[in-house]
């Protein structure tokens, strides 16, 4: 049985994911997980109040406030699927990242508010720092999507990729939502390509691949970013599928990450892998 994590604060996005875990774990026989990630405040001894005894009296209410968040949520949304609940104290990011190797997970879904300004720069959102790093594929919601209205997939890609690993599950995602693919070129000013190359590799992409129920599509944009958003608004995509290649420090700052980028700053669904070796 396959295993989905869901990172929950308990806010309006995080219980949207949770909802859509549910969807998919009902359909496919799945386990679902609930994480919620306490950072713990930095506390200092007193006369007054030591801090051993309060915080354990503040760890034991909390962990009591997020079990009964959890089984209100598996009452409205979840009854008939497998679930655990967990809570875990530290910072959020590394305790997520770390929760997915210890148990194993094989997909995350996460809501998120997205980030912008200096925060997005210097500090990102939790979701963000999930994508750059997590070893298995991540879905992140920022609002209400129900399984049913996920039919049009968009990936952007290179049409001279070559990954079977990351086609595979491209191809697998489209076939559990029963959706269009539409394979996706942005060509952007600082990296222009002439059109009539571009179709040609992209056939050949498609061919190599043996994709079913799909388009290819080129599309003019002064950078990729823009491009996804504006191609996905103008087909009205519901899904957006895309690598990263996890970049950190200064790398990430200078070049940053497209599908970072996308997350923080597209409405739909965003599912992002980050590729081997990267």
């Amino acid at each position: 049985m396959k295993r989905i994590l869901v990172p929950c604060d308990f806010s309006d996005p995080a219980v949207q994911a949770f909802k859509l875990a549910a969807e998919i774990a009902r359909e496919n026989h799945e386990e679902v997980l609930l994480l919620n990630v306490v950072e713990l405040p930095v506390l200092h001894d007193s006369v007054m109040m030591p801090t051993l005894s309060f915080e354990e009296a503040f760890l034991k209410e909390v962990r009591e406030r997020a079990f009964e968040h959890f089984k209100t949520m598996k009452e409205k949304w979840g009854k008939d699927v497998k679930m655990d609940y967990r809570v875990e104290y530290g910072a959020t990011a590394p305790t997520i990242r770390q929760f997915i190797d210890d148990e194993k997970i094989d997909l995350v879904i996460m809501g998120t508010h997205g980030a912008s300004g200096m925060k997005e720069l210097f500090l990102g959102s939790n979701a963000e720092k999930i994508v750059r790093s997590s070893p298995v594929p991540v879905l992140t919601i920022k609002k209400h999507t129900p399984l049913e209205s996920i039919k049009n997939i968009v990936f952007p890609t290179l049409p001279n990729t070559e990954n079977d690993d990351l086609l595979n599950h491209v191809k697998d995602l489209q076939n559990f939502f029963k959706a269009k693919l539409h394979v996706l070129y942005v060509n952007t000013p600082a990296l222009f390509t002439r059109d009539m190359i571009t179709h040609r590799q992209m056939k050949e992409f498609a061919q190599r691949y043996m994709l079913k129920d799909y388009t290819l599509n080129v599309y003019n944009d002064l950078s990729e970013e823009e491009g996804v958003r504006n191609f996905t608004t103008e087909i009205k995509g519901d899904l957006i599928a895309m690598t990263t290649h996890g970049r950190k420090g200064l790398a990430h700052v200078l070049s940053g990450s497209i599908a970072e980028d996308v997350v923080n700053h597209v409405e739909c669904p965003i599912w992002t892998y980050k590729l081997k070796g990267k």
